[in-house]
């Protein structure tokens, strides 16, 4: 078996049922042959770029031990999912330990390099 982890956008205006149902999917199809190792819900976020004229994704992130076949039947399924905006699966090294957290939020307002120096 492999170690996995897939980062899935949802759509944000499909609503938490939907995306329970399509967490819930996944978990199933990945639990016939393999094993479910984490979920790390990392919320709405803004988008770099627009995607189907949405600005803001609902991002997760699924850690799961499988052999190549499951990835493959949950990535053709996350394919013909709607609500799924965007997913990318990849091979976690070995002795990866804890997946990354959430990245920070980026703030609205842009900073000024150097806003903060004092003259000299």
């Amino acid at each position: 078996m492999n170690d996995y982890e897939i980062l899935l956008m949802l759509d944000p205006d499909a609503g938490d049922e939907r995306h329970n149902e399509i967490l819930k999917r996944m978990r199933e199809t990945i639990e016939k042959d393999g094993t479910w190792t984490g979920h790390e819900p990392w919320g709405r976020r803004k988008l770099a770029y627009d995607i189907d004229k949405k600005g803001e994704g609902t991002y997760h992130l699924i850690t799961f031990l499988a052999e190549p076949a499951t990835l493959d039947e949950v990535s053709r399924v996350l394919r013909i999912s709607d609500g799924v905006m965007r997913h990318m699966a990849t091979r976690r090294p070995k002795n990866a330990g804890k997946p990354m957290s959430a990245p920070p939020q980026a703030a609205d307002e842009p900073v000024s390099v150097g806003a903060d120096l004092e003259d000299e």
